[in-house]
């Protein structure tokens, strides 16, 4: 898998099963999480999306917000 795949991935991850339509500042949000704590996930969006939902106490104040559905 090419580095342009996985941050191609990564910019379309973020809340994916919270909110259709991710917004830029919800992929930014949650990028360093991604690589962070569910790497090994990628490129499978729902298993990446599963994992932070699984790890929402460890994550990022931004990227938790996205998860709940609070950042838009």
């Amino acid at each position: 898998m090419t580095l342009r795949i996985v941050f191609a991935t990564v910019l379309l991850i973020a809340a994916g099963a919270v909110h259709a339509q991710e917004t830029d500042v919800q992929r930014r949000a949650c990028r360093p999480d991604v690589f962070r704590l569910c790497s090994k996930w990628i490129p499978n969006r729902d298993a990446i999306t599963h994992c932070l939902m699984r790890k929402i106490g460890q994550l990022i104040p931004d990227c938790r917000a996205v998860m709940q559905g609070r950042l838009k």
